[in-house]
């Protein structure tokens, strides 16, 4: 209606939220009509809500009555005032049948035209988005991850490009997936890496999708799952940085590294599977910078243990990747390289480390940090690192002695 002329829209015709046209108006428990998406939308703010009108509590899950009456005489009025510019309002797709979705899903769970059942669900959710609330409230999150795990068990690949991309799409709850992951111990984690490793038609949707709702999954995890992650988690998920999944998957797979990471258990076993020299290689292709913050957030974690130090030091780029990064990506950028710098300079601070250092300009760097606007801690950080080396570095004919001194007091 973005071309009206001088129209005059009937007040009782408009929404008291958005205070446009209503085009699909639905009818309230406290009996105030309002345009369904701007009702839904201030539902979903929150547990619960009150009425916009009213301010009577109207609950998450309320019951929404179309109103079809108002909605054919809003379509009658649009009709006649076409000529003025009104665009007709057309008639809103029926809601989701719930107990067509529960036919669905028990389709799935007895195994019976199981495949077509996938597919009309995955049909049912991209062709409406209203339709993802009844079937995460019917069990279909339940009965896909059930039904992942039974072609785990069997060895069968069949349905599953259609199973993932239903997760993927259904963005479950947190607190559902942390209930499943509860129900079902270590079987759905165990299936979700089993994918990983699946040749399959269209791979790359397929490990992506799965790498998606394994992320999904270790963020609602509990500490109990996360300390009994298997060695063989990490390895396919290392294994996949660099071999051709989507963005949105290779971040996925960093944060599922990332909140890993804090347990000592699993941060041994990326170093293990050469997560250090994975993503050493990952950054050195110049990612977008909410990926390299993530690269960073790792390495900071693995740095945290020997080994991952030895790897790191051991990679001919990873002083060198890491130090580039400061000032030239995003404050939290700055704040990580620093960090792994320092985890570097407290318990890895050997000869190697002080010419490395100096050689790939990190030295500077730091004395560049200490004078641009940045978090104070950062700036501690850095200053204890330039300390900690000071004799070692104000001999160099590449660094000001002077500025050196100056920074460091």
């Amino acid at each position: 209606m973005d071309d009206v002329l001088d129209v005059d829209v009937p007040e009782y015709f408009t929404c008291p939220i958005s205070l446009q046209l209503m085009r699909d108006p639905v009818t309230a428990v406290t009996g105030i009509t309002y345009d369904r998406e701007s009702i839904e939308q201030w539902l979903s703010g929150g547990e619960s809500a009150t009425c916009p009108v009213t301010k009577q509590p109207l609950a998450k899950g309320s019951d929404l009555t179309p109103n079809h009456t108002l909605r054919r005489l809003i379509q009658s009025w649009c009709n006649e005032n076409t000529s003025r510019g009104v665009d007709p309002v057309p008639t809103p797709r029926a809601p989701l049948d719930k107990f067509y979705m529960l036919k669905l899903v028990g389709d799935i769970q007895c195994r019976r035209s199981e495949i077509d059942a996938l597919r009309r669900i995955e049909t049912l959710v991209v062709e409406n988005e209203r339709n993802r609330t009844p079937m995460v409230e019917a069990g279909v999150p339940k009965a896909i991850l059930s039904y992942v795990a039974n072609c785990c068990d069997e060895s069968r690949t069949v349905g599953l490009e259609e199973a993932l991309s239903i997760l993927v799409l259904l963005r479950v709850p947190s607190t559902d997936y942390a209930k499943l992951l509860l129900d079902q111990n270590n079987r759905i984690i165990k299936s979700l890496t089993w994918v990983l490793g699946c040749e399959v038609d269209n791979r790359i949707a397929v490990r992506s999708h799965a790498l998606i709702v394994l992320k999904r999954m270790i963020k609602a995890a509990s500490s109990s799952v996360l300390e009994r992650l298997e060695s063989e988690f990490f390895r396919m998920i290392i294994s996949l940085l660099r071999d051709g999944i989507t963005r949105q998957a290779l971040n996925a797979s960093l944060q599922t590294l990332l909140y890993s990471g804090p347990w000592g258990r699993n941060r041994a076993m990326m170093v293990e599977h050469g997560g250090v020299f994975e993503l050493v290689e990952l950054e050195l292709g110049f990612p977008e910078k909410k990926t390299t913050q993530l690269i960073l957030g790792v390495l900071f974690h693995l740095c945290s243990c020997a080994d991952g130090r030895a790897q790191f030091i051991g990679h001919r780029c990873g002083i060198a990747v890491v130090s580039k990064r400061i000032l030239n990506v995003s404050r939290a950028a700055d704040d990580r390289a620093v960090l792994i710098l320092s985890k570097l300079s407290k318990f890895s601070g050997n000869s190697m480390f002080v010419r490395e250092m100096l050689m790939v300009g990190a030295v500077s760097k730091l004395c560049l940090l200490l004078q641009a606007d940045c978090a104070t801690y950062v700036k501690d950080r850095a200053r204890e690192i330039l300390k900690t080396h000071f004799d070692e570095w104000k001999k160099s004919p590449c660094i000001d002695d002077t500025l050196l001194t100056r920074v460091t007091r």
